[in-house]
């Protein structure tokens, strides 16, 4: 997964309408892929908050030179569509953005159609979700986590069957410190990952210290540390939420920009779920291989 991938030519189409009844704004979307190659695994990517289909081309444009095709949606707590907190729609927001990745999974022939005729270059059985910040919770979702109810009840399931991996970037932890301001407004940031089965990396910083939890970095592990196997975390020791930039070079929420950071993150996620796949261990085994001889900047443990 070196450098040499970012000379892979890779097109971009959007946007593309995906039918989505009831939601009142069209759900569109993005998509990323390399000019050439076949039986080409997918990743379906959910955005942070506020964030847009045009966001995080450090990480798509990477997984595309990897060899993946990227389906990012609009979600519509996006700040093109203008919902504030205080919108009654926000409260349930959350339950769009899942409706959002199962309708642009059942869509999906239909958008690889759109997208210039890709629908013939992927294979099917190898569908990623990957998810940074509420994207992440979002994710979570479809892989299988629930959210407890007030009562500690958890919420119905939304895994969707197509999914065969994920990843979770900077991902909510359990909901029992939540900051008055969080459980006022962001009441469903109590996952419970018990039931999330499917395999996953987990990607925290270990900078990363969350406006919406009184606890520290480690809050950013529970997906990992709660969730049945098999998982693997990769932790990025100086990493804070936005893990040096993966929304964009020098945007306004990047706090900790680092180029060879973010390129970690790309490449850490292509290399996992192309594993995962069993299209190629060597770019993760290699990375395994580097944590144990590292130099503590970042380690990986899998269970």
């Amino acid at each position: 997964m070196s450098s040499s991938h970012l000379d892979q030519r890779i097109v971009a189409v959007k946007p593309i309408t995906v039918p989505a009844p009831d939601r009142g704004i069209d759900l569109q979307v993005k998509v990323t892929a390399p000019l050439s190659g076949q039986n080409l695994p997918v990743i379906v990517f959910s955005h942070g908050n506020a964030w847009s289909l045009d966001g995080y081309e450090p990480l798509v444009d990477r997984w595309a030179a990897a060899g993946f095709v990227v389906v990012q949606p609009t979600h519509l707590d996006s700040r093109r569509n203008g919902l504030g907190w205080d919108d009654p729609r926000f409260a349930t927001v959350w339950r769009v953005r899942i409706a959002d990745l199962h309708a642009v999974l059942d869509g999906l022939d239909d958008i690889l159609l759109q997208a210039g005729g890709l629908e013939t270059r992927v294979d099917r059985e190898r569908i990623a979700i990957v998810g940074h910040s509420w994207g992440a919770q979002t994710v979570g979702a479809l892989l299988g986590a629930r959210v407890l109810d007030a009562d500690g009840i958890p919420g119905e399931d939304f895994s969707h069957s197509a999914v065969a991996a994920g990843a979770l970037i900077a991902a909510t932890g359990t909901g029992d410190t939540l900051t008055p301001f969080a459980a006022e407004h962001l009441p469903f940031m109590r996952p419970d990952y018990s039931t999330m089965t499917t395999p996953a990396l987990v990607v925290a910083g270990g900078k990363d210290q969350s406006q919406l939890s009184t606890r520290g970095p480690e809050w950013f592990t529970d997906a990992y540390h709660l969730s049945p196997s098999p998982k693997s975390l990769l932790t990025i020791a100086e990493g804070e939420h936005t893990l040096g930039g993966i929304a964009g070079e020098m945007v306004a929420e990047t706090t900790d920009e680092d180029p060879a950071r973010v390129a970690l993150v790309a490449n850490a996620v292509s290399a996992y779920l192309l594993d995962a796949f069993k299209l190629n261990s060597a770019a993760w085994t290699a990375l395994d291989n580097a944590t144990e001889a590292g130099d503590s900047t970042w380690s990986i443990s899998s269970k």
